[in-house]
């Protein structure tokens, strides 16, 4: 308790947990305001039959307020969707590549088209929300359909989207930890309760015995143990650097190594590849009287063989994109040969980059089988014991992975200010979520 009082006695580190707490409070009242014009209890029925489906899933990931039918009803799922849109154009257009290489005034650049994408796709989604809704007429969920609501929802939903898209880059630049990637674990977060609840109703009416629910528990426990386990794990290069004398002085000569993390890309590849497989379901909601686009949505629910096998193709590609992107090995060589630095036994410059490229290939792919392990098997064995709520390993891995990230941002935090007081009581680890 000693270590955790401490964080409270720093001002700054106080006012910024503070701050990031009221941001969460802000962005879950405002689940609960509801878009004008619809019928809250009719669209409670019709989420009822949608529980099974991608429309179930999504409402999770925008904790809860899709089902509502909020003003926060998108989530911050449109601003992702544009961010994979823009980091994959950086590869293939070249305007953009050179934009990322002019450093934090290319960032911001690239930042700001970002933006207006986030605006166009929430226009789309909304209006294919919108759209759909008034299909349903049995109960009719809209009030007044037309062309008036239609605008309105549009309106609505994309100045939410909007709202949770500043909400969190304040967060990230006044707060502690990712502003987004805390909006997605505050939306998942809160449905635990509700399904812990839900469990516990059916234990008391006699459907679900007690032998089940230690079954399920022990999933997700174990389930969190592994994500910890191997977040923390690495392959360590060894690296040493040349010693130099400058006067009278000795630089370098000190050995160390260079941390190759097994999932280097964190909890960006599930994200990326939930909101690309969540689009099919808003260009659904274009046609719902059309049968083949009601089944191809259908075939794309959480739990389908269609659904698994492009979720874990599309979390491969993320996984190895990602890396490629963030983690260039001809600039780690570089950097160490500018330094004085060498892997021993490797010859500086392109064989160094061969060398790293060589072990990074091979852990990528373990992270990637890691990632898609996790995000798709809990779903098949907790599904098996027909569980009351949806649980899949991409929502634990959200969790895990933000909560480490925040807690290593508060022990940097902690450390870059030498305060030691809380350190001798508390060691903290992360790694790097979404950004």
């Amino acid at each position: 308790m000693a270590g955790l009082d401490g964080l409270f006695k720093i001002p700054e580190l106080r006012k910024r947990i503070i701050f990031t707490l009221s941001m969460l409070a802000v962005y879950r009242l405002g689940i609960h305001i509801p878009t004008p014009g619809v019928d809250g209890a009719a669209l409670q029925q019709v989420f009822q039959n949608m529980q099974g489906t991608i429309f179930g899933w999504f409402n999770l990931f925008s904790g809860g307020a899709l089902e509502r039918f909020s003003i926060f009803a998108l989530g911050v799922m449109p601003y992702i969707s544009s961010s994979i849109i823009f980091q994959l154009l950086t590869v293939a257009w070249p305007y953009l590549h050179e934009l990322q290489k002019e450093g934090e005034q290319g960032r911001k650049k690239i930042t700001q088209y970002t933006r207006y994408g986030t605006v166009i796709l929430c226009l789309i989604q909304s209006f294919g929300i919108a759209k759909g809704l008034e299909s349903y007429t049995n109960p009719p969920v809209v009030q007044d359909p037309g062309l008036s609501f239609k605008l309105m929802t549009m309106m609505t939903l994309t100045g939410g989207t909007v709202f949770l898209m500043w909400l969190g880059e304040q967060m990230s630049e006044r707060g502690i930890g990712n502003g987004i990637s805390l909006l997605i674990f505050a939306g998942i977060g809160a449905g635990i309760p509700g399904g812990i609840g839900s469990m516990l109703s059916l234990y008391q009416s006699g459907e679900m015995p007690l032998l089940k629910i230690l079954a399920v528990l022990a999933i997700i426990l174990t389930t969190f143990f592994v994500i910890i386990f191997v977040e923390r794990g690495a392959r360590r290069i060894p690296i040493q650097y040349a010693k130099r004398i400058v006067g009278r002085k000795v630089y370098g000569g000190q050995n160390t190594h260079l941390p190759l993390k097994v999932n280097i890309s964190g909890v960006i590849p599930p994200i990326f590849a939930s909101s690309l497989i969540m689009f099919p379901a808003t260009v659904g909601t274009f046609f719902p009287q059309s049968k083949f686009v009601q089944e191809v949505t259908s075939l794309l629910a959480p739990g389908g063989l269609l659904y698994n096998v492009l979720f874990v193709g599309l979390i491969v590609f993320f996984c190895f994109f990602y890396t490629s992107v963030t983690f260039k090995t001809d600039d780690v060589s570089e950097n160490l040969k500018k330094y004085g630095g060498f892997v021993p036994g490797i010859r500086p410059g392109p064989p160094t980059a061969e060398y790293i490229d060589y072990f990074l290939t091979r852990i990528t792919t373990g992270g990637a089988v890691y990632i898609s392990a996790i995000c798709v098997l809990p779903n098949f064995l907790t599904q098996s014991f027909n569980v009351p709520f949806y649980f899949g390993g991409t929502s634990v891995l959200i969790l895990v992975g933000v909560a480490m990230d925040t807690v290593s941002q508060v022990e940097t935090f902690l450390l870059s200010r030498n305060y030691e007081g809380f350190m001798k009581h508390t060691k903290m680890k992360g790694r790097t979520a979404f950004s």
